[in-house]
This record gives structure tokens, sequence and C-alpha cells, in this order.
């Protein structure tokens, strides 16, 4: 069974595809005209190993802002879409990755119940190219409030600002690779004493 979700995002401010395959070879195709979150994003499918194609179009004379979030939105719906019923997946996943001096935890829960716990160092450089890094948690938020998944991410410490946020996306593709792929020992099985996720 394909777990494929594509989601259509349109508003006055943006329009944005989003395909996203589960089952995917890490194979990426992204363009949103934000550069370091479109390198973020390539982290995600790589290393997640999702087949991964996002196409935004936003208002950047603006700033990033709009195109950023909505980008996380349709993608975190996709994402949930391509899950499915969750039958036979292994629910729970972690992933701890450095990135030279920088240091990212980050646990995650396909729990259906949207929940974000985020921290990371004081302090960091504002922006990364046209990247405001105080996005990083709205990303995670608007990706969490969209796949319905609890999500708690770390960063203990880290000094260099393209670090400490890279290693959050690779942790993150990591630990949702594992949390939403098949476990062979719970085929036909929900991973819930609830009977629903």
């Amino acid at each position: 069974m394909s777990r494929v979700g594509r989601v259509e995002r349109t508003t006055k401010e943006t329009s944005v595809v989003v395909e996203i395959d589960l089952d995917g070879t890490g194979k990426v195709d992204v363009s949103t005209g934000v550069g370091f979150f479109d390198h973020m994003l390539d982290q995600l499918g790589r290393h997640g190993l999702f087949d991964l194609t996002v196409k935004t179009d936003g208002d950047l004379h603006i700033d990033s802002h709009h195109t950023i979030e909505d980008t996380a939105l349709a993608l975190g719906a996709a994402f949930k879409q391509a899950l499915g019923d969750k039958v036979g997946i292994h629910r729970f996943g972690n992933c701890t990755v450095p990135l030279d001096e920088s240091l990212a935890q980050v646990t995650v829960d396909l729990s259906g119940r949207p929940y974000l716990v985020h921290t990371e160092p004081d302090n960091m450089a504002p922006m990364i190219g046209a990247y405001d890094t105080t996005m990083t948690r709205h990303i995670l938020e608007s990706f969490v409030a969209q796949a319905q998944i609890a999500l708690h991410v770390h960063v203990p410490y880290g000094r260099n600002a393209h670090h400490i946020v890279e290693c959050q996306f690779k942790a993150l593709a990591r630990a949702l690779r594992h949390a939403s792929e098949r476990d062979p020992r719970a085929a036909g099985i929900l991973p819930s004493t609830k009977g629903a996720l």
C-alpha cells in the first residue's frame, strides 16, 4: 500500500504544493525561494528517506515568514495524510545528532495529539542568509499542528546558528523515519491501547 501524501495550499500570500512518500529513497526536489529553508527540507527528505517534493511561491517581497509557515503547514498535513491509519508502524522514534559543536535530541510520538516542546541555545545569530532563526520553532509548531504528533526537540548546546538548526532537522528526519516505518513484529496491529491514534 502506497503511503503518499499530497497537499496543495493556496492563500493570498502563498501557493504551496507538497508531496511526500514515506517509503521513498530520499529523493528531494524542493524550491521555496528561501535557500536555507530549502537546505533544511533537503535534510528532512534525505535523512528520513522520504521522497519529498515542495514547490512554494510566496510573498518574499515582504519577508520569508508566510512562505516558510505555509510550507510547514502543508508539509505537516501531507505527512499526516501519508501515515494513513498508522496500523503496523513503530509510532515512537528518537534520534540524537551532532553537527560539529552542536547537538540535537529529538523524540517523536505519532500520537494524533499535537504537542511541541522545543529548546535551543539563547543568543543565536538572528539570521542565516534570508532565514530568520526564530522561524525554526514556528516551523516545528506548524508541522506538529497539522501532522498531529507530539514532538520534543532539545538542543542543549551549540554555537554556530547554521549547525544548531541543521542538526535539529537531521535528528527530526531520523526520528520521523523510525516512528513511521512499519514494524515487522506488529503487522496489522495499531500501536495503541486506546484502539485509535
